[in-house]
């Protein structure tokens, strides 16, 4: 694994070789709000079989994602439901991932066959700006090895994954870790939790309800 400077505004240059590795089907670390993430290229499925490869994981449990703003999420997944578009205009940048309609242009393979893709605008700027360079969607996955703990530590996601099939980890430093993002379901009129996390369900709740 090759590991660089992420820092968007001094060293664009590793952005862009970032970009070149997810071009060719491959694994990038990368910090997000709270813990360090894999990226890959949601619409090749090999990239995602790698993905899942690296992480020891299930092929049926769904991978969110994320993007550089709203519009780049509305380009790749659509229109975005009303109460999904309030809750991300509250919240994104931020750790809320939005459980919405999966468009049949990204693989089912991506969701575990679900209808529902997760997605998150966050609050990180090697993260944005990575997938502002890649100009799409990227995953957010967790990096760590399924079933243990994920980490804040970019030192630690380098000695976990020295030996497993991911080429670069852009290094932004120490994240402020805590709690994972939250997962709510945004995809009709009602709201459901599906994971607690960084936002509290009753912020998430009061949102909705705030005329």
């Amino acid at each position: 694994m090759v590991g660089a400077d992420a820092n968007p505004r001094t060293n664009l240059r590793a952005l862009v070789d970032a970009a070149i590795v997810l071009a060719r089907g491959g694994v990038v670390a990368v910090s997000t709000d709270t813990l360090y993430g894999l990226a890959v290229d949601p619409q090749s499925p090999a990239a995602i079989a790698r993905l899942m490869a690296v992480k020891g994981r299930s092929g049926e449990r769904a991978i969110a994602l994320m993007g550089a703003d709203m519009a780049q999420v509305v380009d790749d997944l659509g229109p975005l439901p009303p109460v999904a578009q309030k809750l991300a205009r509250s919240y994104w940048p931020g750790p809320l991932t939005l459980l919405v309609p999966r468009p049949a242009s990204m693989p089912a393979v991506l969701t575990g066959g679900s209808p529902l893709v997760g997605v998150r605008v966050p609050n990180d700027d090697a993260a944005r700006e990575l997938c502002r360079v890649w100009g799409h969607l990227l995953t957010a996955t967790s990096a760590n090895i399924s079933g243990e703990a994920a980490s804040e530590d970019p030192d630690y996601v380098a000695r976990v994954f020295a030996d497993r099939d991911v080429e670069l980890l852009l290094d932004s430093g120490k994240t402020s870790g805590g709690p994972p993002s939250t997962v709510v379901e945004a995809a009709g009129e009602e709201i459901r939790l599906v994971r607690s996390g960084a936002i509290a369900w009753e912020a998430v709740q009061a949102c909705v309800q705030h005329k």
